[in-house]
């Protein structure tokens, strides 16, 4: 959840003007600038029904804040209502995906108003929330918060770089948004219990892999093209059908085998009152490709 002393190992900026040229060099984006509001600490564009949103706030090296969450929140959820929009890739920069969160903005606060206030409820409920596939491309340090947003995704693609850790313990605290329970599902128990409790023990790219915390490692200037291009894929799919996919997978996590069967055979059934499941299998029959019209 915090930004540790990786971030006092780097003394220079990423400039934001980097961080621009970064993206466009990608490939063929077009800004978002259609009742998009000004973001201060994000960047967000589009490439055909792929939307990515880039953290950016370079000199703190990503590390989370409300306003930052404020902003992710608000671009997740107009993606999320856009028609036009099947999949979303979130990122960072090079050398952070998020360093951890901003220990300045926190540090000061009491229980009672924490409580109260139900603080870091805003910074997952959104994600938790998303119909559609978020997939993270991480690239650098994913330290505590960062390592939880990037567990809040639905796919987790990892540059050769990564590092993945949850250090919370060494400020006398614990991961607060997500990391003691979202972390022992991708790795198990002990790992879980040896990287939160030491605050020390971190996963490399590779190691991550193996473990199951991410799906693949590429180098990092491949990383985000390689994210855009598994999103372009499902978005390419049918977007009910991908909903109801996602939305089935995630009950995983909540029910026992026997509940999980049955609402996985009740979408699948559900899935035969859509257009696309019509034309899917229309195609395959035909021997020819499907056009799918999201519905």
């Amino acid at each position: 959840m915090f930004r540790t002393l990786a971030s006092r190992q780097f003394t220079r900026p990423v400039l934001a003007a980097r961080a621009n040229g970064a993206l466009h060099a990608r490939g063929a984006f077009r800004q978002v600038t259609t009742d998009a509001p000004a973001y201060k600490m994000i960047l967000t564009e589009t490439q055909g029904r792929v939307a990515i949103v880039t953290l950016n706030r370079p000199k703190a090296l990503n590390a989370l804040c409300s306003e930052l969450f404020h902003e992710i929140n608000d671009a997740l959820l107009r993606f999320d209502n856009d028609s036009s929009i099947g999949a979303i890739v979130l990122t960072g920069s090079d050398r952070a995906f998020a360093a951890g969160a901003d220990i300045k903005e926190m540090k000061d606060t009491e229980f009672i108003g924490n409580y109260k206030n139900n603080f870091l409820a805003h910074w997952t409920e959104q994600l938790g929330r998303m119909r559609k596939p978020v997939v993270a491309a991480v690239n650098g340090y994913a330290l505590g918060g960062g390592c939880e947003l990037a567990m809040m995704c639905d796919i987790i693609y990892a540059g050769e770089k990564a590092v993945f850790g949850q250090p919370e313990i060494n400020l006398g605290t614990i991961p607060g948004a997500g990391g003691t329970q979202r972390l022992t599902r991708a790795v198990g128990k002990s790992k879980a219990m040896e990287m939160i409790l030491t605050g020390s023990v971190n996963l490399d790219a590779m190691e991550a892999k193996t473990y199951g915390l991410v799906s693949a490692v590429f180098p990092p200037e491949r990383l985000v093209e390689e994210a855009i291009k598994t999103a372009k894929k499902i978005a390419a799919k049918g977007a009910v059908s991908v909903q109801m996919a996602k939305e089935a997978v995630n009950q995983a996590y909540e029910l026992n085998l026997s509940s999980g069967l049955h609402f996985e055979r009740r979408l699948f059934q559900a899935t035969f009152a859509t257009k696309d499941q019509k034309e899917g299998m229309d195609a395959f029959a035909g021997k020819r490709k499907p056009n799918f019209v999201h519905e």
